[in-house]
């Protein structure tokens, strides 16, 4: 068993409010869900406006697998004009 684990740090820079913010959040975390098959959560900065990190998980039986499907989330999430990719970390266990 491979688990991956990605960290992403993203700005979000039309957010005025937490519910901005908040709304922005949850269509990212359910589009990374629907298209990647992955677990996600916004896991910190949680009451920072115009900024989240979002942690992504995944479990497959190839570490090849995880490691390009990871590369794959970081490449769509640079694609997003909701939000700005300021950082990321990438584990694989």
């Amino acid at each position: 068993m491979i688990v991956g684990v990605l960290r992403v740090e993203l700005s979000i820079g039309e957010a005025q409010s937490l519910k901005d913010k908040r709304r922005v959040i949850k269509s990212i975390k359910e589009r990374l869900t629907n298209k990647f098959n992955v677990s996600a959560a916004e896991v910190d900065a949680q009451d920072v406006w115009q900024r989240s990190v979002i942690g992504i998980a995944l479990v497959a039986n190839e570490s090849r697998f995880v490691h390009s499907c990871l590369d794959k989330i970081i490449d769509w999430i640079r694609r997003q004009h909701t939000v700005t990719l300021i950082g990321c970390e990438k584990e694989v266990f």
